[in-house]
């Protein structure tokens, strides 16, 4: 592919090879150990290189089968002749690798020096101890190698360093050192499982992946979903490196390849246990204690992905057939083999069960591995599994947003339903889906009303009762959620489905709401249940994200960060788990001030969501913490560019978020410099929070508000610190007091306590505020200190821009108005643009330009920009 594959990740090892190598007086040269495929070759050519540079002379062996059978068969090609008397043949290689070499010195490379003759072997040996040349030499460990070559190390002649297989972090760097640009980083563990760390495995897989478009780049970042067809280079590498397979032992490792990990005793019985044995002994197969159990698997995911490829399909489908069977008649029957066998039985000559593929399905669902459950409940519907089988169809279908096939899948699943428990259960699906994943909650709420009309058995009402609560939370309606969920998990045998659902509304309200000390409780709950739920598992990662919500809205937000991060790694390699939590752990990120942190993970998620529609709102959440980290960034283009998209993915059933979308247009207005219109969106956030009785949001709006420069709300924040639990109220309280009162002193003890509180971004406002406050008292000294207290948590948040910082950063002597009509300006837009924007008339606008360029001295729009931006 002509791609360039640095040694991205290998800082350390080339700086312990040079500290071997260039060292004086000690031992020169070193000796990298390491599997096939990790890179020693290509540091010890990046070595030779910059030994070159240097000016030294350099040579390079690449030891070989073919030559190990004659003296100094590895050195033929710099020697130029062979022969059979080795001490001719010695003292010829030493003269030729010497000669020419000059002052500096030569530098020899010696690749794969196991397969080194014995003669070669003692020429390197003989180099080495003579310190006639500076030597490296790779080979590989477990393989048997001459004695010469080993008492390199053992003898302390060289240092031996051990080259380990890149970890994940240095996968993802070498990638996206190669691809130019940033890789998602579900695809970075992907593909780092897959290659287990082989810099040559990942080099071709890369070049395969990126040949098929699999790996391909979507909206500037890298992603590969997985589903690898290995290419023939290596394929070639693979089949290399497992060597040649007898019957027997190609039948454990092609049994192993379909339905690993097995048992031991199984596998045995499925095989030959002489077979297993050496394939264990060759490192095909690797056996690990499992409890009382003995489990095994291939030792490398690639030997599995080229033998299933390589496999005919009459034979795969057999060999899956007798696993399935195999598995079946152990008696084990836990949920994971449930789901193995079905998977087996499904590409296997075996009749299909319905009864397991039901199951299996719903298994699947409560892992959020949702291609995987349509596929085996599809399979159980046409077996005859009924409405269960059905019902993971639809979980499935709905949970990849794939609008257009639910109505069918929702007729369907009422037409099997066969007594009122299960049309209660249709119509749970049915109102979610028409609320969260189609955008109709008016819809929702009439079939929701019609159902609780009919239903009348309290056991049936029940579960209606639990999906309006969720409902009602969305809906921006959070004391009569408080009010349905109550009711709901009173009932004491209360299905797991129906305690998720009631626990997303009550979490939900309890987080808008300010009750925070009521909220872990709650959530604690429902994540219970949903890890033991078959259908609504996927509201996992949403009712995380409410709970997230709640800590950040109350100011707590290293608990918010953990419960986020608590969520992406449950979530890890479930069906767009890692997008969706991706997208709640970059929300907890930008609230702490981690801008580039958050950046990085909300685009990954923003990319990761192409599938599967609005994901149930996420892309709506997403899109606006994406739109805020923009405009905190200073990247006003951006902002504006997502802000539109955002007002696309407007999502009706999502009100509860109302707040949230204003405070966003907020932080777009205060980055294009009109802080006006921001404070008054702060307001109109502020208002409706608290027209639904989201006080927890009313508080956040009201101090963004006072961010911004405005204390006028402090009266207001002051009541509701008394009202919504957590220490965001009151320090943000304290801040608008302290700004209505123009206290420096005060202000700095603000930023102080919110910078405890974690909020970093809000602290560093505080501090140029004060910065300002102390600056108008003509106070340099305390000034200066509070401008440099801004300036270090400002850095701290990635070098952020807000219109505090810039006010005290550049202190010209404007009014906020003039400030806001010269930034206008400084944007290219008209005088006619500028008093549409602030709704004022043109000769407004132009008596403000003449002011502020009187003030400033000069009256040239760039001069005028450039001392806004610069000055």
């Amino acid at each position: 592919m002509g791609r360039v594959w640095p040694l991205t990740g290998r800082v350390e090892e080339l700086r312990l090879i040079d500290q071997a190598t260039w060292q004086g007086g000690g031992p020169k040269g070193v000796v990298l150990a390491g599997a096939s495929g990790v890179g020693k070759t290509r540091l010890a050519q990046e070595i030779l290189a910059r030994a070159g540079r240097r000016g030294m002379a350099t040579r390079w062996v690449a030891a070989t089968t073919s030559a190990r059978g004659l003296p100094l068969g590895a050195f033929a090609g710099l020697l130029g002749t062979v022969g059979d008397d080795p001490a001719r043949l010695l003292r010829q290689g030493i003269d030729s690798l010497l000669a020419g070499t000059g002052r500096a010195g030569v530098m020899v490379g010696v690749d794969d020096a196991h397969l080194l003759d014995e003669v070669s072997a003692l020429l390197v040996h003989q180099l080495v101890l003579h310190k006639a040349v500076t030597m490296i030499v790779t080979m590989r460990t477990r393989e048997p190698a001459p004695d010469a070559v080993s008492a390199l190390w053992k003898d302390g002649h060289l240092t031996r360093l051990e080259v380990q297989p890149l970890s994940v972090p240095e996968t993802g760097a070498l990638l996206e050192a190669v691809l130019d640009g940033p890789v998602d980083s579900a695809s970075i563990v992907r593909m780092s499982a897959l290659t287990r760390g082989n810099a040559l495995y990942l080099r071709h897989l890369v070049d395969g992946e990126l040949e098929s478009g699999r790996l391909h780049s979507v909206g500037g970042v890298w992603r590969w979903p997985g589903g690898v067809t290995v290419s023939p280079g290596l394929t070639e590498l693979v089949e290399a490196r497992m060597g040649r397979l007898s019957e027997q032992v190609r039948n454990v490792v092609d049994v192993l390849a379909l339905g690993e990990p097995l048992g031991a005793g199984l596998l045995t019985e499925l095989t030959d246990a002489a077979a297993v044995e050496e394939a264990e002994a060759r490192g095909l197969v690797s056996v690990e204690r499992d409890g009382p159990a003995l489990r095994a698997r291939l030792t490398h995911p690639l030997y599995g992905e080229v033998r299933r490829a390589g496999m005919g399909m009459l034979r795969a489908r057999r060999l899956r057939g007798h696993i399935a069977t195999a598995l079946a008649n152990t008696g084990g029957g836990d949920a994971d083999d449930t789901l193995r066998r079905a998977v087996l039985s499904l590409d296997s000559d075996l009749e299909p069960d319905p009864v397991l593929l039901t199951e299996a399905a719903g298994r699947a669902v409560q892992l959020c591995d949702l291609y995987l459950a349509e596929r085996i409940g599809r399979a159980a519907v046409a077996a005859g599994g009924g409405f269960q089988a059905q019902m993971t169809v639809v979980s499935a279908v709905g949970g990849l947003g794939r609008h257009p096939d639910i109505k069918a899948e929702m007729a369907a699943l009422t037409a099997l339903a066969s007594n009122a428990a299960e049309l209660v259960r249709a119509t749970v699906n049915q109102v979610l889906h028409l609320a969260l994943l189609a955008g109709r909650p008016d819809e929702a709420e009439a079939v929701l009303e019609t159902a609780e009309k009919r239903v009348s058995a309290d056991a049936d009402r029940v579960h209606l009762t639990a999906v309006r609560a969720y409902l009602e939370s969305c809906l921006g309606r959070p004391e009569r959620a408080v009010q349905a969920a109550a009711t709901a998990l009173a009932e004491p045998e209360l299905p797991d489905e129906s305690v998720v659902l009631a626990s997303c509304g009550m979490v939900a309200a309890f987080a808008t709401l300010g009750r925070v000390d009521e909220l872990n409780q709650a959530a604690a709950r429902g994540h219970t249940a949903a890890a033991r739920s078959t259908e609504l598992a996927f509201l996992r990662v949403p009712l995380a994200g409410w709970h997230m919500l709640g800590l950040r809205l109350a100011g707590h937000l290293c608990e918010a960060l953990t419960v986020a991060l608590e969520c992406r790694e449950a979530s890890n390699g479930l069906a767009f788990g890692t997008e969706l939590s991706s997208a709640v752990v970059g929300d907890a990120e930008l609230a702490r001030g981690q801008v580039n942190v958050a950046l990085r993970l909300l685009r990954e998620a923003r990319v990761g969501m192409e599938g599967p529609g609005n994901a149930g709102g996420f892309l709506y959440f997403c899109l606006f913490s994406t739109t805020r980290a923009l405009a905190v960034s200073g990247d006003v283009a951006g902002a504006r560019r997502a802000l539109a998209e955002l007002w696309d993915a407007w999502h009706p059933a999502l009100l509860i978020l109302e707040p949230e979308m204003l405070l966003t247009r907020a932080w777009v207005a205060a980055a294009e410099g009109v802080v006006s219109e921001a404070v008054r969106l702060a307001h109109e956030a502020a208002e409706v929070a608290a027209a639904r009785g989201q006080l927890a949001h009313e508080v956040l709006a009201l101090h963004t508000a006072v961010c911004f420069g405005d204390g006028s709300v402090a009266g207001r924040l002051a009541d509701l610190a008394t009202r919504v639990a957590g220490p965001r109220a009151p320090a943000a309280a304290a801040q608008a007091a302290a700004l209505a009162a123009d206290d420096g002193d005060a202000l700095r003890a603000a930023s102080i306590q919110l910078e405890q509180m974690g909020d970093l971004l809000a602290a560093a406002d505080a501090a140029a505020q004060a910065a300002v406050a102390h600056t108008r008292r003509d106070q340099k000294t305390v000034s200066t200190a509070a401008s440099a207290r801004a300036h270090r948590l400002a850095e701290a948040c990635d070098g952020a821009r807000t219109p505090a910082l810039t006010a005290a950063a550049r202190p010209l002597p404007l009014t906020t108005r003039e400030r806001e009509v010269v930034t206008l300006a400084a944007h290219s837009l008209s005088n006619r643009e500028i008093a549409d924007r602030l709704v004022v008339s043109v000769r407004t606008v132009e008596g403000h330009l003449y002011r502020a360029g009187a003030k400033l001295g000069t009256s040239n729009r760039a001069e005028l920009a450039a001392l806004i931006h610069h000055g």
